[in-house]
């Protein structure tokens, strides 16, 4: 019969092999130290080897990253750079008036949307259907008449440096197999927004799909209905209550009202405060800044906010993260029209960084019938650029080969109107497509965490490097 073991003794056994595998440790530390050859003493009075060449060059710091640590002037000397570039956006924005459509006699041929109240917004939805009730009665069935959002109906104007949509509609009949399910989802968003303005209260568009998945099956599809519904109605889609979910955030020398509560973006730690979705109920912008630092990725944006990068230079610093989202560039807008700040854009060296910058400066194809005010012109593209690869000596590891897919990018934005006229993206470009090298903004980590915030950012600013 097998000997009865107290719950402990097991315990306790399970750790015996542990114990075991510790002796020989422990015997090793116990034993006497064994005599040491004549070879090894030599060896150790010696000292260690010298070091190779090749080891020193290893753990030198790079010559030219010092050399252009030396470049730098006092921060008094940079400050007075970005003063005048501060002085020449306030007086280009006193004295210059913002064209528009009408100035340029387009807006007969052109479509463009306006902040509405809820109660117009309200009115136009009964409009539409009474009109849809009326047709009914008619026996002529209904249909929308949709304002086309094809690429072939978009339109760069060089004299607003932004996207516009051309006046062309198609229909939408629920009588037709082809567009029935469509039409159906327009009366639906129809609906659901006139009952969210009823009830004077905000939405994501998130919500706004969860309130019928088996008629939207995806969101993209209930989102592009929601911008036709915008277009149609002539109102910005803020005006519809219905917004996206936060992404955007902000850092920096910035105080604002949010719904009534004062934000001070100097105290939102190195995470930023968001920016609200609700830009409508943003109000009271007040900053000592200097310019703008519009950044591209979360990762550079914690980098500028961990090192107080606005202290040392008063700036507000913006992302979104990415794509930009409608909220992030609303705000943008908002700071740059009211505070009269320039804007400086720091994206990745690669097409897809040029492409968002492009989506703040003139606007996105698909939201083309609100660029009025979506869009923020003149931003200088501060970095990082193809030329800064060569011109800072980003190691080569340090910068990855472009994809016959990235290559297709570049060459496609070679094309774009809004890229032709500026010669300096044209130039910048082709060096990007040519040598098919493309890097991220942290590939300047290669050179030191803070190289960023501590050399790359203030010589540029210093050398007025931008375009």
């Amino acid at each position: 019969m097998p000997s009865q073991r107290s719950p402990r003794m097991q315990r306790g056994n399970n750790h015996l092999p542990f114990f075991f595998d510790f002796l020989p440790t422990a015997a090793l530390r116990l034993a006497p130290p064994r005599p040491m050859s004549e070879k090894k003493r030599r060896r150790t009075e010696a000292g260690p080897p010298a070091a190779s060449a090749a080891s020193k060059k290893l753990r030198r710091p790079d010559s030219h990253a010092q050399g252009l640590r030396k470049l730098l002037k006092p921060d008094a000397e940079i400050l007075a750079s970005v003063r005048e570039m501060y002085d020449a956006a306030q007086s280009a924005a006193s004295s210059s008036k913002a064209l528009t459509l009408s100035d340029l006699s387009l807006s007969a041929a052109c479509r463009e949307v306006s902040d509405c109240d809820a109660a117009s917004v309200q009115l136009a939805i009964e409009r539409a259907v009474l009109a849809m009730a009326r047709s009914i009665l008619a026996g002529r069935g209904f249909s929308f008449d949709v304002p086309s959002r094809a690429a072939s109906n978009q339109l760069y104007v060089p004299e607003l440096d932004r996207i516009v949509l051309r006046d062309k509609s198609s229909s939408r009949p629920f009588a037709s197999l082809s567009t029935v399910r469509k039409a159906t989802i327009t009366a639906r968003v129809l609906s659901l927004v006139y009952l969210v303005l009823r009830r004077d209260i905000h939405v994501t568009k998130r919500d706004l799909f969860y309130t019928d998945v088996k008629l939207f099956q995806d969101q993209s599809q209930s989102d592009a209905v929601l911008d036709d519904v915008s277009c149609m109605l002539g109102c910005t889609r803020s005006s519809l209550h219905v917004v996206a979910s936060e992404k955007g955030v902000v850092v920096g020398r910035l105080v604002f009202t949010d719904d009534g509560d004062r934000i001070d973006c100097t105290k939102m730690g190195i995470g930023g405060k968001a920016i609200p979705p609700n830009i409508d109920r943003v109000g009271n912008l007040e900053s000592d800044a200097l310019f703008i630092l519009l950044v591209e990725k979360d990762a550079a944006f914690m980098r500028l906010a961990e090192d107080r990068f606005y202290n040392r230079f008063p700036c507000i610093i913006v992302t979104a993260k990415g794509q930009p989202d409608v909220a992030t560039r609303l705000f943008l807008r908002r700071m740059k029209t009211e505070l009269k700040l320039p804007v400086l854009a720091l994206v990745d060296s690669d097409p897809y960084g040029l492409k968002i910058l492009s989506v703040y400066m003139c606007g996105s194809k698909n939201m083309s019938y609100d660029s009025s005010n979506l869009t923020t012109p003149d931003i200088k593209w501060l970095g990082v650029r193809p030329s800064d690869l060569d011109k800072y000596r980003v190691p080569e590891q340090c910068r990855l080969p472009m994809t016959e897919q990235d290559v297709k990018a570049g060459k496609d934005l070679l094309e774009e109107d809004f890229v032709k006229r500026n010669g300096g993206w044209v130039k910048e470009l082709d060096m990007m497509v040519k040598t098919r090298q493309k890097a991220e903004i942290q590939a300047l980590s290669s050179f030191g965490f803070q190289y960023l915030t501590e050399v790359y950012l203030p010589l540029k600013i210093q050398q007025r490097d931008w375009l």
